[in-house]
């Protein structure tokens, strides 16, 4: 597993502090593994306030990358939408940067990332 790309329901469990969670994600840290958290995963969870502190450090942590939406992969993220029937930009993005890096996807939603194929999946 070269990296690690987590999903809205990862970030909720770290937000929650969810234990395996937090000693998976730290695990992988610890072994120089890349974090990569897709911007728009940050948009569906985010509602800002005193309760998420533990998710914003988290997203501060130098280790962690997040991704932006660039004009291009926007693109591509609409014509995986496209081929594969649904409005879900969020999935196609995690999905598509996953498959594009090597990445496993931690996720607490496994059935609709599994639909995009070709993706090492990690259950929340």
């Amino acid at each position: 597993m070269k990296g690690l790309c987590l999903d809205a329901g990862a970030l909720i469990a770290i937000e929650r502090g969810v234990p395996g969670v937090v000693r998976f994600v730290d695990e992988h840290v610890r072994e120089g593994r890349a974090v990569h958290v897709p911007a728009a995963v940050i948009a569906q969870v985010w509602r800002g306030g005193p309760r998420q502190a533990r998710l914003s450090r988290f997203l501060r942590a130098e280790e962690i990358s997040v991704i932006a939406l660039d004009e291009e992969i926007a693109q591509l993220v609409g014509i995986l939408c496209g081929a594969m029937g649904t409005a879900d930009i969020v999935d196609a993005h995690v999905a598509l940067h996953a498959r594009m890096h090597g990445f496993a996807v931690l996720t607490s939603d496994p059935e609709d990332l599994a639909a995009y194929g070709g993706l090492e999946i990690v259950t929340v």
